[in-house]
């Protein structure tokens, strides 16, 4: 991760491609972009929506750690499943990711992703007063 003033980077290939910020500092809130299981460009546990979940969890509290706050300070986990069998499995990489901190969480079932071999993207929130 790069910090760049209020702007995190990853270098990851949709953040170039597309030109967006993994993660933006807006004041005490660091709101994190969609993250996947895309690491070096490749998506990475391909048919495992468990591994991808932790997986996207990684990338997207190192964004979080790079702007200076941390997995305690999550308060918003958006996530997006494309098949309905996901959400358990999401569901349980989460609760070993969050279960202690306990911030708000919201699961929606999608059509499909920017890569049909990615089964889940997750967003985050933190605050820190």
């Amino acid at each position: 991760m790069r910090r760049a003033g209020n702007r995190v980077f990853s270098g990851g290939i949709w953040e170039e491609r597309y030109g967006y910020a993994r993660a933006v500092i807006a004041g005490s809130r660091v709101i994190v972009s969609g993250c996947t299981a895309t690491v070096e460009g490749e998506v990475r546990h391909v048919g495992d929506a468990y591994q991808q979940s932790l997986t996207a969890m990684t990338i997207a509290l190192d964004a979080v750690e790079a702007a200076g706050l941390t997995r305690e300070d999550v308060v918003m986990v958006r996530y997006y499943v494309v098949d309905d069998r996901h959400y358990d499995e999401f569901g349980r990489a989460f609760f070993e990711v969050f279960g202690k901190v306990r911030p708000a969480c919201t699961g929606l079932r999608v059509a499909g992703l920017v890569d049909p071999r990615m089964l889940v993207e997750i967003e985050i929130e933190a605050y820190r007063a």
